[in-house]
């Protein structure tokens, strides 16, 4: 089994890549979608509003996102509660998927977790911070969000120095398709 890790800068194009591994029928583990079932659970919820100090749980995503702007110490909090969660997914995926030939991690924060040891390969996909951007408010969000996100993450040079292979997307899907299934072939 090789595991592979995928990270990138925020909308750099990570789910797209995972995308396409899916419809190979690869095995994906998507730290992104984790965080999104961990928003469901009641469990969690509660002790990420005990952590902030929200008043309700309705809207969570909506409360933690304001916090996390009006305080930049609160994305530390809420990272304290995510990854371990998280990680413990990642490993679990791993081994229920042993016996495949290769299994894919789509990992934001691959290089800055200091998660590299984990992988036999990583890939970096990499896209201008202008796009990115554009990419981001087409997706609904906003750019004071962008900025702060991506400030957290380590600079685009560092991840791709310490990746195995770089993917540049910065043009159409079709043109992503073809250079990431060329690594993987």
């Amino acid at each position: 089994m090789k595991k592979i890790g995928i990270t990138g800068s925020v909308s750099s194009g990570k789910s797209t890549a995972t995308e396409i591994l899916a419809k190979k029928s690869y095995p994906i583990f998507s730290a992104d979608t984790e965080v999104k079932k961990l928003y469901k659970n009641k469990k969690f919820i509660k002790a990420l509003s005990n952590k902030l100090k929200l008043k309700k749980t309705a809207l969570i995503k909506k409360q933690v996102t304001t916090k996390i702007l009006e305080n930049k110490d609160n994305i530390k909090k809420v990272e304290k509660l995510f990854h371990p969660l998280v990680r413990k997914r990642m490993r679990y995926f791993a081994r229920k998927n042993k016996k495949k030939n290769y299994i894919f991690f789509e990992i934001p924060l691959l290089v800055e977790s200091k998660l590299l040891k984990f992988f036999d390969l990583t890939i970096f996909i990499s896209s201008p911070r202008k796009l990115r951007l554009k990419r981001y408010l087409r997706k609904g969000g906003t750019k004071s969000l962008f900025k702060l996100l991506d400030k957290r993450q380590a600079n685009p040079s560092i991840k791709k120095r310490k990746c195995d292979f770089i993917v540049v997307n910065n043009s159409t899907k079709k043109v992503l398709k073809r250079n990431l299934l060329n690594i993987i072939n």
